[in-house]
């Protein structure tokens, strides 16, 4: 019997850059808009509907129905193809992607587990070592974290959780890291 593992799709995406006349080299000039999806932080190039504006920042639907601004997705991108001005877009976009879904990084701190007897998934977040690991564990287990502002009020010292899982998604993203917690690797298959 055979298993078919069904591909989460991204349905929203932010516009991190816009290239009213496409990238600079390319074959067919056509305007490219340059996409950070929403639920795992794909990077994604796409072509505008035809006179339909789109901004830097913008939420935009790119799912299976009708698209309002999306006539196409053209292809996935890694990091390294990324504009300058995607690159500098990035942190914000994610970051505000975090705060709309504090519920789901929440549980982040809430729900990781170990990777193996000598590391924890926490630990993958840049500035959280031992000690801020051993806090965090003890305080999720008195009770469970609430929101962002509860992680920094009951762990002492802890960076603002928002830029430690925003860093976290940039370094996956870029693709320097052995774990993918956050997002969806890029070339690799992922089961």
């Amino acid at each position: 019997m055979e298993f078919e593992k069904k591909e989460e799709l991204e349905e929203h995406a932010i516009v991190i850059d816009y290239l009213p006349t496409g990238k600079s080299g390319a074959v067919r000039s056509e305007p490219t808009a340059i996409l950070l999806g929403e639920t795992k932080f794909t990077l994604l190039e796409a072509v505008p509907k035809p006179g339909v504006p789109v901004k830097i920042g913008e939420k935009v639907y790119i799912g299976k129905a009708e698209r309002e601004k999306i006539a196409l997705i053209k292809s996935r991108l890694n990091y390294s193809e990324l504009t300058e001005a995607a690159r500098n877009e990035l942190p914000k976009a994610v970051s505000e992607i975090i705060k709309a879904n504090q519920q789901k990084f929440v549980d982040v701190f809430n729900k990781a587990g170990s990777i193996n007897i000598r590391e924890h998934s926490l630990e993958l977040l840049p500035g959280v070592g031992k000690k801020h690991l051993q806090a965090i564990l003890r305080a999720r287990e008195e009770k469970p974290f609430e929101s962002f502002e509860d992680i920094s009020k009951r762990v002492s010292l802890l960076q603002d959780p928002v830029k430690l899982l925003t860093d976290r998604i940039i370094v996956e993203l870029k693709g320097e890291s052995r774990f993918y917690l956050l997002t969806r690797p890029y070339g690799k298959p992922h089961f």
